[in-house]
């Protein structure tokens, strides 16, 4: 299960559509991809940073609840994406798009995200961070 959105609630609607299934099945797999900000937080992002953090919480703690369930964050660095035509803000979005040589591609979080869900039924990936090499 994948969902998500930008303020996080979509998030928590997405679990709580899914997790009733998955609880009565006896199994299932969150995957959330989530952000290198929910693991440091910089000066022009503090409430996108916080939302990032609070999905990693929520994660670990449905993994520690749900022992039959297996829960994934993957954390992206910077990827290329449609990212900075969703940044209201102009100086941050010339930023953000000033960095975008480094970026990896998308191709590269899809393949982690392959990674955890071909793991064996007792092998549960927890967290997997991508990100450029060049990248602070």
């Amino acid at each position: 299960m994948r969902c998500g959105s930008r303020s996080g609630t979509g998030y928590l609607h997405g679990i709580a559509a899914v997790l009733p299934v998955m609880r009565a099945q006896g199994s299932g797999h969150l995957v959330t991809v989530s952000s290198v900000s929910g693991l440091r937080v910089d000066p022009t992002a503090a409430v996108y940073s916080a939302t990032k953090h609070a999905v990693r919480a929520l994660c670990e703690g449905l993994r520690q609840e749900s022992r039959e369930l297996r829960v994934t964050v993957v954390s992206p660095g910077l990827t290329r994406s449609e990212l900075t035509g969703t940044i209201a803000d102009g100086a941050v979005r010339e930023a953000v798009e000033a960095r975008m040589g480094i970026a990896i591609p998308a191709a590269a979080i899809a393949e982690a995200i392959h990674f955890a869900l071909t793991q064996p039924p007792e092998v549960d990936v927890n967290e997997i961070v991508v990100r450029p090499t060049a990248q602070d």
